[in-house]
This record gives structure tokens, sequence and C-alpha cells, in this order.
């Protein structure tokens, strides 16, 4: 009977981002959390004959959200650049989930044209120990890079 080795698990630590911005890619070691979720769009059908309500997928709408350590201006900065021009900017996020402890190896995951929906443009706060900051976003293509294998047991 196989089942999953707590040695396999992967570590929410063991991982890496990548930000690819106008052409430049940079690490973003300031993430503390980054997640990414697509959600498909459904119509609803009705048909003789049967009681039931129907449904068929019409498409799909990917939306994420990261928490960050506020260290970085690069956000502001982009979101300032769209307030005083207009130019709107879009971007790709490459997600490494790699465990080396782990036998399954390392899924690479890129979220293409990403477009921040809100960045906090100044904060101060007293009970703090680390300032941080949450921002949510939407992208529109995916692909997987690199697939997890099986665990060996």
């Amino acid at each position: 009977m196989a089942f999953l080795q707590a040695r396999d698990a992967i570590s929410g630590q063991e991982g890496r981002a990548y930000a690819t911005i106008n052409g430049n890619v940079e690490e973003m070691f300031y993430v503390k959390t980054l997640e990414a979720t697509v959600e498909k769009q459904k119509s609803e059908m009705k048909a003789l004959g049967r009681r039931g309500t129907q449904h068929k997928a019409t498409g799909w709408n990917g939306t994420g959200s990261m928490t960050i350590y506020y260290v970085t201006t690069r956000f502001r900065q982009l979101m300032l650049d769209y307030i005083k021009t207009g130019k709107d900017v879009y971007f790709d996020i490459q997600i490494v989930n790699e465990d080396p402890t782990s036998s399954i190896g390392r899924q690479t995951v890129v979220l293409k044209n990403v477009n921040l929906d809100n960045v906090i443009m100044a904060k101060v706060d007293t009970e703090s120990e680390f300032l941080e900051e949450e921002t949510n976003f939407t992208f529109d293509d995916v692909d997987i890079l690199e697939s997890f294998v099986a665990p060996t047991n």
C-alpha cells in the first residue's frame, strides 16, 4: 500500500519566484506568500425531459494574491507610472517549488500577463515587527514547465 511520506511533502519555504517585467527578470526574494487560482466560468442549461440544471464550462478566470515584505518599490513604481501616464504593465511570474528533501522533484509554473489590481503606496505600522503588503492580481494565461513526479516509496 502506497502512502505519502512526510519527507515528500513540499516545504513552503523551499521555493523561488521570478518576475519578468519589461524583459527584465528579477528574483522576487521578498515574497512571503503567493497563490494563483483558476476558476471555471460556467453557463446553466435546462433541457426538456430533465428536471435538473446542467452546467457547461464556457471559460475561465485567473486571479491571485501575494503577500510581500515591504522592501521593494517596484510595484509602487508600476502603479505610479499607470497613474501618471495611463500605461499599464503586464508581466509574467514564474514560481518554482523544489524541496531537496522530497523525492517528487520540482514544479515550475508560469503565470502570464499578470496585472496588479491594487498596490499600497505608503505604509507605517507601529505594531508590526515587519512591514508587509498584500496585493491582488489577475492573469490570463498559465503554463506548467515542469511537473512533480510520483514519490518513491
